[in-house]
């Protein structure tokens, strides 16, 4: 009997073409993390700059049967307190229906971040704004990264998961 692989899963660079796919993850993911209500508006104007390779890039992971497992969104930009470029992760967002799945899609994205750091020679920040398996993410970005830089904290604001545990839905 011949055993069968799970194909093979890389992160591809997003294009103009894949804008409503990677809106429809950014809708999902705002749904899940959002703390303030999202704008679909702003979305966009943070996504499709990066898809056309207007100082930033999108990752995406997909097949044919679905393109859109998960995607990272990137941007090039200037902290508040520097004229220095530094690579901003917006959003890293894997497809509930693809978490469990084999693969390790969000390692592959965490691979794709630092890989698009080096080649770019720019420092990364990249993070984790969740109250949904926040230990186990922490834990894999360590791995990814090592020790984090500091920590995100909401006073008076929950996430979207959150809100929903306490609510019991």
């Amino acid at each position: 009997m011949i055993e069968q692989t799970a194909p093979l899963l890389r992160v591809r660079v997003g294009t103009p073409a894949d804008v409503d796919g990677v809106m429809m993850l950014a809708l999902k993911a705002s749904a899940e993390n959002s703390f303030v209500e999202p704008v679909p508006q702003r979305l966009l104007e943070e996504i499709y700059p990066p898809l056309c390779l207007d100082r930033g890039i999108v990752g995406i992971i997909g097949d044919d049967e679905n393109p859109y497992q998960g995607a990272i969104v990137m941007r090039i930009v200037k902290l508040w307190y520097s004229n220095e470029d530094v690579i901003e992760e917006k959003a890293v967002f894997v497809d509930p229906a693809y978490r469990a799945a084999k693969g390790g899609r969000a390692r592959l994205f965490c691979e794709f971040a630092k890989r698009t750091s080096d080649e770019m020679q720019l420092p990364l920040l990249i993070g984790i704004l969740s109250n949904d398996r926040t230990e186990a993410k922490v834990r894999l970005y360590e791995r990814q990264f090592g020790k984090p830089a500091g920590a995100f904290f909401l006073w008076n604001g929950m996430t979207a998961s959150a809100r929903a545990a306490r609510n019991g839905t």
